[in-house]
This record gives C-alpha cells, sequence and structure tokens, in this order.
C-alpha cells in the first residue's frame, strides 16, 4: 500500500532534502509566537512539498494538517499565508461549520489589538506595509493591490452564495478570475460526500463539499489547505483520499507525550452536582493563590456542563443562591480522601488566621459572582461579544471565572486556563456522547505556561517525574463526575481512543533498601546540578565584522542607449563611459536612513537594543562609526547620470537594509560552553 504523504516527507527529512523555513515566514508572525519544534516540521513539510515537483507531481496543491486541538492549527494557518503571499497568492478564503468559531478565528486574524492575533504589527514585504483585510469577495478592483484579503464564511454559506447570486457574496467568479487559497478548518465537516458515496446523485451535486471542490478545481492555481484534529481515517472513502494529501500528523497523543499538554484526572464522587461543583470551586480558588505564590498571575476557569439547557438554566440560578449562603460547614463536610482535595482545604485553613474556612469562603464569594459568569447554551447566548470573551479568557483584563455550557463548545474552542469540567449530570451516556465529552476535556488540554524558578522549561509539563509536588496542581486538568465504574470504564476508552490517556498506566513502586540508607553516600553525599547561563553581549560595542565594512552594489544606472542591428552581430554603442562612485552610510542624508529604515521592524531602536545593549540611539547604529556608518554602496552609472536621494533610498530600502535585517535576525542567544561552578542539593 502506497505511504501517506508524511511518511514519504519524514523520509525526506531523514535524507537532508527538507526546505528551510524562510524569513518572511518567520517575522511576519506575532513577536509574542515562539514556534515549536513539531510547527517548524509542519512548516518544513509544507514548503518541500510545495517547492517539489517529484512530491507534488505538478498537481494542484491539496494538503490536509492533521494536528490535535491546542496544537496550534491557526499559527500554522497564519504561517502559511505568509509565505503563499510571497509566492504570490494575495486572497485567502477561511471557512468553518460553524459562526462562533468563525467570529473568534476572524478576531485572531484581523483584531491588531487582540492577545491573540497572530501577526507582526509592523508587517513589510519589501519594504512596504502589508495590511490583513476582511473582505466579503475577490472580485472588487480595490483589493487588486499588494495587502492579504481574507473572507470568512461558513461551509454553508459558501454553498448557498454559490448557488444564489447575492450583491457582495461570493460567485464562481471569484475563484475562476483570481488565485485563491481556500483555508477549511475543523475540514472533517466538508467531507459529507466522501464519507457517503451512495447519495442520490441530484443530491450530491447539491451538497456542501461538491460546491467547495468545484470552486477550489475552477483555477488550476488555486491552493486548499485543510485542518482538523479529528480525521477519520478509520473510514475507507476518508483514508482512500487522503492518503496522498496529510502533509503532517500530529495527533493528540503525540502532542500529550511531548509534554505540552496539561496531565488529566477523572475527580469522581458520590455526592449532588452542587458538592461536586463546590469542590471544583475550592480547587480553582487553590490552583489562582498557588500561581499566585509562583509569580504568576494566572486566572484558573471552570466549565459547568450540562446535558440539556434546561437543566443549565435552572443550575446556573440554584449556583448563585448557593454562593451566596456558603457556611464554613459546607467545607467541614466535605470528604477529605482525595489528596487535592485535602491539600486545598489544608492551604485556606492554614491562610486563616482562626485556622477555618472563612478566608476560603470569602474567597469563593468574591471569585463567583455573576458578573465574572458566561452562559452559552443555545444559539439564543451565542453573540459576537461572548465570542469574544471565551475567546481571550486568558487576558489579564477578562474577568470571567465559570462557564455554564452545554454542546455550544465542543468544537473550536480551546483555552490554556480551564483547569476543571464538572459533569452536572449523572446519567450514563451513549457511546458517541461519551465520546463527544472526551473531545469536550480535549478543549482543554493544552497546556498553561508558567514558571516556579528559570531553570525550568515554560511551555511544558515539570512534574510527572515528581507527582506529589505541590504545583503538580497547576499543570492538571480535572474532570469531576459521578463514582460510577461502568462510566468511568466507557470515559476512559474514549479518552485513550483520542489520545489523551494511555492504554496501560503502570504504576512502580522503588523502595531503598535499608542498607543503603545506612551508607554514608546516602546520608552525606551531594547531587549536583547544572544550567545553561546565556552568554552576556554587554561588551558589545560594535556590529560585527563581516558586516561593519561591507559593499553593496546595484545595477548601473545607464540613461544612455544603444542602436541594435537585428541583422549580423554588431551593435553600435553610442556611450560605453562609466562613472563609479561609493557612498558611505555615514555620508548619506540622517532623513533619507531612517526614512528608509522606517520600514523595517528589525530596525527599530527598542529591538537593536537588545542585541546590541551598548547603542545610544538609532542615529548611532544607522551611521556611527562601530555599527553602519562604514557601510557603503557602490554606483556604477553611465556619464551624463547621476546620483540622486531617490536612488539611494530605493537601495537602501531594497538591498542594503534588508541584509542588514537578516543579519540581526540571525543573531541567536549562545550559551557558555561549560560551567565551573555547581550548586549542591
Amino acid at each position: 500500500m502506497e505511504r501517506f504523504l508524511y511518511e514519504k516527507l519524514d523520509v525526506s527529512r531523514e535524507i537532508g532534502a527538507i526546505k528551510e523555513i524562510p524569513n518572511f515566514l518567520k517575522q511576519g508572525l506575532s513577536k509574542r509566537i515562539e514556534l515549536r519544534e513539531y510547527q517548524k516540521e509542519a512548516f518544513e513539510n509544507f514548503i518541500t512539498y510545495f517547492e517539489n515537483e517529484k512530491l507534488n507531481k505538478n498537481k494542484q496543491i491539496h494538503t490536509l494538517f492533521h494536528m490535535a486541538t491546542g496544537s496550534g492549527k491557526t499559527v500554522i494557518m497564519a504561517g502559511l499565508i505568509l509565505y503563499l503571499y510571497e509566492k504570490g497568492y494575495r486572497n485567502f478564503l477561511f471557512f468553518v461549520n460553524q459562526t462562533n468559531i468563525l467570529e473568534k478565528t476572524k478576531d485572531n486574524f484581523i483584531n491588531v489589538l487582540s492577545n491573540k492575533y497572530l501577526f507582526n504589527e509592523d508587517l513589510n514585504y519589501l519594504g512596504e506595509k502589508v495590511k490583513i483585510n476582511a473582505v466579503d469577495n475577490f472580485q472588487r478592483d480595490i483589493f487588486k493591490n499588494n495587502n492579504i484579503n481574507i473572507c470568512f464564511t461558513t461551509i454553508q454559506k459558501l454553498h448557498l452564495d454559490l448557488f444564489e447570486n447575492k450583491e457582495n457574496a461570493m460567485t464562481g467568479d471569484d475563484f475562476e478570475n483570481n488565485k485563491v487559497v481556500f483555508i477549511s478548518d475543523e475540514s472533517h465537516h466538508v467531507n459529507t460526500f466522501t464519507k457517503k458515496k451512495t447519495k442520490e446523485e441530484k443530491e450530491i451535486q447539491k451538497s456542501w463539499e461538491t460546491s467547495i471542490m468545484n470552486a477550489f478545481y475552477s483555477n488550476k492555481n488555486n491552493i486548499l489547505l485543510e485542518f482538523t484534529a479529528t480525521a477519520d481515517l478509520k473510514d475507507k472513502n476518508v483514508e482512500e483520499k487522503y492518503r496522498d494529501k496529510i502533509i503532517y500528523n500530529y495527533p493528540l497523543k503525540n502532542f500529550r507525550e511531548s509534554g505540552y499538554t496539561k496531565d488529566f484526572v477523572n475527580f469522581s464522587i458520590n455526592t449532588d452536582t452542587w458538592k461536586r461543583t463546590l469542590i471544583a470551586l475550592i480547587l480553582s480558588e487553590y490552583r489562582k493563590f498557588l500561581f499566585s505564590d509562583c509569580g504568576q498571575n494566572i486566572k484558573p476557569v471552570i466549565m459547568l456542563k450540562s446535558k440539556v439547557i434546561k437543566e443549565s438554566r435552572s443550575f446556573y440560578d440554584e449556583f448563585f443562591e448557593k454562593i451566596n449562603k456558603l457556611d464554613n460547614s459546607d467545607f467541614e463536610n466535605l470528604p477529605k480522601e482525595d489528596k487535592y482535595l485535602k491539600k486545598a482545604l489544608d492551604y485556606f485553613r492554614d491562610k486563616d488566621k482562626n485556622k477555618t474556612f472563612e478566608f476560603l469562603k470569602e474567597s469563593i464569594r468574591d471569585s463567583f459572582v455573576e458578573e465574572k459568569a458566561i452562559i452559552i447554551n443555545g444559539n439564543e447566548d451565542n453573540n459576537v461579544e461572548k465570542q469574544l470573551l471565551l475567546n481571550s479568557l486568558e487576558d489579564k483584563k477578562n474577568n470571567k471565572r465559570i462557564i455554564f455550557a452545554v454542546d455550544m463548545l465542543n468544537e473550536g474552542w480551546d483555552v490554556l486556563n480551564l483547569f476543571d469540567i464538572v459533569r452536572l449530570y449523572d446519567t450514563r451516556s451513549s457511546a458517541s456522547y461519551t465520546i463527544k465529552e472526551a473531545q469536550l476535556i480535549g478543549r482543554g488540554a493544552r497546556y498553561c505556561p508558567f514558571l516556579v524558578n528559570e531553570e525550568q522549561e515554560k511551555f511544558k509539563r515539570k512534574y510527572d517525574f515528581d507527582l506529589d509536588n505541590k504545583y503538580r496542581i497547576l499543570e492538571t486538568m480535572l474532570f469531576h463526575s459521578i463514582d460510577d465504574s461502568k462510566y468511568i470504564s466507557e470515559l476512559k476508552k474514549a479518552l485513550i481512543e483520542i489520545g489523551l490517556q494511555e492504554k496501560d498506566m503502570i504504576e512502580r513502586k522503588y523502595i531503598l533498601k535499608d542498607e543503603f540508607k545506612n551508607t554514608d553516600f546516602y546520608n552525606h553525599g551531594y547531587v549536583f546540578s547544572n544550567s545553561r547561563i546565556e552568554k552576556t553581549r554587554e561588551n558589545i560595542y560594535e556590529i560585527e565584522e563581516d558586516l561593519k565594512y561591507k559593499v553593496f552594489y546595484p545595477k548601473i544606472k545607464n540613461k544612455n542607449a544603444k542602436i541594435e542591428n537585428l541583422i549580423g552581430n554588431k551593435n553600435e554603442k553610442i556611450s560605453d563611459d562609466i562613472e563609479i562612485k561609493k557612498i558611505k552610510l555615514s555620508e548619506i542624508d540622517y532623513n533619507i536612513l531612517s526614512g528608509s529604515a522606517i520600514y523595517f521592524n528589525e530596525l527599530k531602536f527598542n529591538i537593536l537594543k537588545e542585541k546590541y545593549p551598548n547603542l545610544k540611539s538609532l542615529k548611532e547604529f544607522l551611521s556611527g562609526e562601530n555599527y553602519l556608518g562604514n557601510v557603503a554602496i557602490e554606483f556604477k552609472y553611465a556619464k551624463g547620470s547621476e546620483i540622486t536621494g531617490k536612488d539611494i533610498y530605493r537601495e537602501l530600502k531594497q538591498e542594503v537594509f534588508p541584509a542588514i535585517c537578516k543579519h540581526v535576525n540571525e543573531i541567536k542567544t549562545e550559551y557558555e560552553e561549560y560551567i565551573d561552578r555547581f550548586r549542591a542539593g
């Protein structure tokens, strides 16, 4: 059987035939985004496939990224937009199944003020500012420019627009007359036709998938990029369709094994739904204070999950009544068997001056007031304002702590600081609904980054081998449910199926022999640890030698002409006298230097100051003797011409400063080769 596309690319990687990520992609993403290894590999796979005719076989580009929820699929989308922009694409169609997913994604792509904005705020290409536009279609001449134009829509709306000609809506002409990149999120919804080949032909022709594929194939230069966390590769038709299209495979199992997810624990207990919820509130407050203890301003969030809207609304009202009537006895009467709950209750009792739960009671009352809640049960609750709040739960200005929901958040939503999901119903569900619950748990699987000390990795789990550490709960997600062995068994099976839990967990206990514990080595020995120490750049007072005296050679400026003899090889030159003029940057008017530099993010003073700590001003960098002052442009021009300020400005913008920016970007953090001091512990 033929290998999957990603397996072929694995071979390319092994033999060193993988393409590098271009600078425009890396620099064009938000400065807050630090690409992880698997994201770099995803980019490299696509770039290699796109640029290698032996791999793509000159077929129309159609790929699928099979990547876990929370692994940063939107970062991949944004990076591919930048890469394909550099390849000449300007029009991008983003489509998804649900309107609520659409709004939050649009905010990430378009809203520069969003904390999740994906692009560099100063996006420049060849010295020109690039804007990100949200558009309704690709027909208007105003959009035929050097900006990035993105149309956001749903599968259903796109399907209808293509069948009904409406003003300002998408039509077939948008795809026939423009080369368009189709970006499909949660793309498993598109495959209605792929999985149901026995439909009546008339229905098939009107299916969503057929509509989209017809638009895609209407121009051979169109590209289709699909993204999903749940490709149903067990379906024979789906597997057949995607065997030569899955360009990167990173399911939840790989994501968890890499350490980028929270650990998961099922907190099962035989209590009523209120006590189950109260336990979640206590543990959420415990996390909040533990984060604060280690200097982190992180707000843990809880989801209360009902099965039907009526029950969710009823519990919403009951919840705030119970909060207002909280008493110390509510905490005293809770079971103390669970280690997390016992630690939390002990923590708050110690925090109270009278060793009671008064401090905990007031803290919960303050944290879980109605103003800090979101209810999103159905379409009547689903509006742009709530979607933006749900998309920004990690923001410091967002005060929401608790979410009441039914099924609205099962897809297209994941949040770093979701730590508790409370199941507010005790009935067993069908196997398909239990899978839905497992997938909902996956929505909160992404790791919430924090540091207790500088030696730790911020974005990965830290306590897999120190399970009793008090901070372990800060990287653990809890699913609170009834203690029903059959349900828990079904849930575990579902979690294994989606990759969030190991199939066979093995627990081993190692006991040290008394003989060893009595040795001098055990009682008086030392354990030495070291750490990587960054090399300081405090002693850097000038730019690197390979750039300091660099000379740039632009093309000859020639206003003269020659007479071309079309018969024979003899041409008559009118003039071939060449003048040469070398101009150092220190000799160029500073207004021209700064006017050109303004287009480059890397030439902002705060960026340069990180690389050259002793730099005093931008002017010193652009024209100072120790920096770019001796960099020169050598103009060759025909006698009778002259070098103008425009010529200098153009060369700075097109040749000189892009090379300087590339150099600045390539200055990486270096570390000391060895450490000659140790810390014993």
